[in-house]
């Protein structure tokens, strides 16, 4: 062989651990644009505003407290009240503001007809806003050993 020996080197074998260089470089670029451009977001006019009063921020929403206990009592913000007063009160309070929202607590054993009663008492004031407070339902497994307990 006149030309020389025809040797083949190996060649270098591939790379089975994953290069994080160049993930690093490309983070560590974006954290320097954000850094630079954060600052250029915000709003680069400075003003003075004016007062006014006009511009005040929403009120919370206002409302009553009507209770109706087991017995059929009333009581208003928890106040006990017969009906006259009651529609004296709730006639305040709509005439303070139209759109005062009237939570009704009613319990269990008082009869349907005594807390329509006590709704028509706050429509007729101009109240047309009734919320109905009821509590949470138990889960039915912390409901079983009350349940359990009481027998």
């Amino acid at each position: 062989m006149a030309f020389g020996r025809l040797e083949r080197t190996k060649g270098s074998e591939p790379m089975s651990d994953i290069n994080v260089t160049p993930l690093v470089d490309v983070m560590l670029v974006l954290v320097v644009i954000f850094i630079i451009t954060a600052p250029l977001l915000a709003s680069s006019i400075r003003l003075d505003l004016p007062n006014t009063d006009a511009a005040k921020p929403g009120d919370p929403p206002k409302f009553v407290t009507v209770v109706v206990d087991k017995e059929g009592r009333t009581y208003f913000n928890d106040r006990p009240v017969n009906q006259p007063d009651l529609a004296r009160a709730l006639q305040d309070a709509a005439t303070a503001s139209p759109d005062t929202e009237v939570q009704l607590r009613a319990d269990q054993g008082v009869p349907y007809g005594r807390v329509v009663e006590v709704m028509g008492e706050a429509q007729k004031a101009g109240l047309n806003r009734i919320g109905f407070v009821a509590d949470a339902a138990q889960p039915a497994a912390a409901a079983a050993p009350e349940d359990a307990a009481s027998r």
